[in-house]
């Protein structure tokens, strides 16, 4: 008898065991998203860092640029994020993407930058699109629908279109120019698009606007560096790129992705008279 009356002691005492260590788990799990922004959290303030997190930000372009911004926003706390870019990784990209290693040459880029967020923050809302941004496919990534567009694009063409069609809508928007043949990261700046001085991607974009008499309807900052080199090989016909580093394109990215929390914060700032 008293065997068999220790029995459902037993079955009773390990149920609540049991309850106990998926209880555990369970806030072990809120520890561990809570933990990863502590220090941004240090810094900003919960108030901020829960702003961060509502909003919803598109980067076009996940080259030597926007994959650093990608990275930026999401180690933030951007959670709601979209990249868009048609290329595969390349063996040339390795020098200066963030998502290129030996390991994932030949993978769809955005898929390869997504898998590598995502362990950053297995709670982020990462879409990724192998798309192509141009005039006539613009109105299938309803930018109306984000508050952050970041503009890393190469082409003059499609960068034009997005430049003019994104100063259209509500979100606040950001741009890169030319981030290649450059080395000194001191020379990096950051102004108001009529105001670049020494680049030629901004030249380029400025005349084509006055040439088609289409000019951006409001002002936009951008990232840009008036330093310009000259490569010290010739161009591979294949490639057709000019030379870069990681150092520059990054601190291009990073800023990029300054500039989109430093307003967020700003709005934040504003709102309790700071």
């Amino acid at each position: 008898m008293t065997g068999l009356m220790k029995k459902p002691s037993l079955l009773f005492g390990g149920s609540r065991i049991f309850s106990y260590l998926r209880r555990r788990n369970k806030e072990k799990t809120m520890t561990t998203d809570d933990g990863i922004f502590r220090r941004s959290e240090l810094l900003l303030g919960d108030e901020v860092m829960e702003r961060i997190a509502q909003k919803r930000v598109i980067i076009f372009g996940v080259g030597g640029v926007g994959s650093w911004c990608a990275e930026g926003l999401v180690r933030s706390g951007i959670r709601q994020l979209t990249i868009v870019d048609s290329d595969r990784v390349c063996i040339t990209n390795i020098n200066r993407q963030l998502m290129a290693t030996t390991k994932t040459v030949g993978q769809v880029k955005v898929e390869a930058l997504k898998e590598r967020l995502l362990t950053i923050n297995p709670s982020a809302e990462i879409t990724a699109l192998q798309k192509i941004f141009t005039e006539e496919s613009a109105s299938n990534f309803h930018l109306e629908d984000y508050d952050y567009i970041i503009d890393a694009i190469d082409s003059l063409k499609d960068k034009a279109a997005l430049i003019l069609l994104a100063c259209q809508t509500k979100a606040r928007f950001f741009s890169s120019m030319g981030a290649a043949l450059k080395l000194d990261p001191t020379r990096i700046q950051i102004t108001e698009f009529w105001k670049v001085k020494g680049d030629p991607l901004a030249r380029a974009l400025r005349n084509r606007f006055k040439k088609e008499k289409l000019f951006p309807k409001r002002k936009f900052q951008c990232v840009y560096s008036d330093e310009l080199l000259e490569n010290k090989q010739p161009i591979d016909p294949d490639d057709r790129g000019n030379g870069s580093i990681v150092h520059i394109t990054a601190i291009f990215g990073f800023m990029l992705a300054g500039l989109v929390i430093k307003d967020i914060d700003a709005v934040d700032a504003e709102r309790h008279g700071r």
